[in-house]
C-alpha cells in the first residue's frame, strides 16, 4: 500500500478530473454541441498530441494485440462514451450514475470469473461492496427512488460493461505495451469507431461556435487534463495498483461532481455526502487489505 501511494493519489486526482468533466460537458451541450461532436473533438486533440510526443511505434507486434488495442478504443472510447452520454437523455442522472459508477464491482466480477489470482478474499469483497453502497448515498442523496427507464438504464448499464471490458482487457495488454502507445491507440479507434455516427448524423458545429472563448476553453480542459493526461495516467495507476484497486477510486467521482458544483455554482452539499464518503473511504481501505 506504501509503496503504491504515489499511484493513489494519482488515482485520486484522476477521478477527481473526470468527475468535473461532467460540468464541462453540459457547458458545451448548452452551447449548442452534441455528445458525439464533443467526444470527437476532445479525443482527435488528445490524439495529435500523444502522436506529437510518441510516434516512433504505429502497430502492436501481433494482429491480436492490435485486435485488443482497438477494442480498448470502442469500449473506452466510442462506445462508452455514446452509451453514457445517451443515456442521460432517457434515464435521470442517478440512475446513470448509479450505473455507470458501479464499474468497479462489475469488472471485480469479470476479473474474479476469468482469472483464478484476481479473486479477492472476503474482506477486499466486503469492502468493495460497501464503497459501492457509500457510492448510491451520495448519488440519491437521501432519495432512496428510482424512475425506472428501460432505455436509458440499458444504455448506461452498456457504458458500465463497456468501462468493465476495458479494465480487463488493459489487465493483459498493459504488461506488454507503454501506457503513451495503449493511450494513443484508444484515442485513434475511438474516433475511427465513431465516424459510422456521422454517417447517421452528419452534423458539425459552425465555426463561429468553436472559435468561442467558453468552448475553446472547456474543449481544451476535456482533450488535454481529462483525455490526454488522464488516460496516459490512468493507465499507468491500474498497471501498478491493478484493475480492482484502480478502478475502486471511480467510486469517488459522483463526490468531485458534487463538490465542482458546489465550488461553482453554489449548490450546498447535504450530509448524505459526509456519509457516503466516509463509507466509501472505508470501503476501498478494507478493499485494498491483504490477509
Amino acid at each position: 500500500m506504501k509503496d503504491n501511494a504515489i499511484f493513489h493519489i494519482l488515482a485520486f486526482l484522476i477521478v477527481c478530473v473526470w468527475g468535473t468533466t461532467y460540468v464541462s460537458s453540459k457547458v458545451l451541450i448548452n452551447a449548442g454541441l452534441s455528445p458525439a461532436q464533443i467526444f470527437t473533438l476532445r479525443f482527435a486533440i488528445a490524439y495529435l498530441l500523444l502522436l506529437a510526443i510518441y510516434h516512433r511505434r504505429l502497430f502492436a507486434d501481433n494482429w491480436k494485440d492490435e485486435l485488443q488495442l482497438a477494442l480498448l478504443g470502442v469500449t473506452g472510447g466510442s462506445m462508452y462514451f455514446l452509451s453514457e452520454n445517451t443515456a442521460l437523455s432517457y434515464s435521470t442522472a442517478s440512475n446513470v450514475s448509479l450505473i455507470v459508477c458501479s464499474c468497479p464491482m462489475v469488472s471485480m466480477l469479470m476479473l474474479a470469473a476469468l482469472y483464478k489470482e484476481e479473486r479477492l478474499q472476503r474482506i477486499q469483497y466486503a469492502g468493495s461492496v460497501l464503497a459501492l453502497v457509500g457510492m448510491a448515498v451520495v448519488v440519491l442523496n437521501g432519495h432512496f427512488v428510482l424512475h425506472l427507464s428501460p432505455l436509458g438504464d440499458a444504455l448506461a448499464l452498456c457504458a458500465c460493461l463497456c468501462w468493465s471490458i476495458y479494465s480487463v482487457i488493459l489487465r493483459n495488454i498493459g504488461k506488454k505495451y507503454s501506457s503513451k502507445l495503449i493511450s494513443r491507440k484508444v484515442f485513434f479507434y475511438g474516433l475511427l469507431t465513431i465516424t459510422p455516427y456521422y454517417i447517421i448524423y452528419p452534423q458539425w458545429p459552425p465555426i463561429e461556435l468553436l472559435a468561442t472563448p467558453e468552448v475553446i476553453a472547456h474543449l481544451l480542459f476535456l482533450a488535454v487534463v481529462a483525455s490526454f493526461g488522464a488516460y496516459l495516467l490512468w493507465n499507468i495507476c491500474v498497471d501498478h495498483l491493478g484493475v480492482v484497486i484502480a478502478n475502486n477510486w471511480i467510486y469517488l467521482t459522483p463526490i468531485a461532481t458534487i463538490v465542482v458544483a458546489w465550488l461553482l455554482i453554489g449548490e450546498k452539499p447535504t450530509p448524505w455526502l459526509f456519509i457516503g464518503t466516509a463509507m466509501i473511504l472505508i470501503g476501498m481501505w478494507l478493499a485494498a487489505k491483504r490477509q
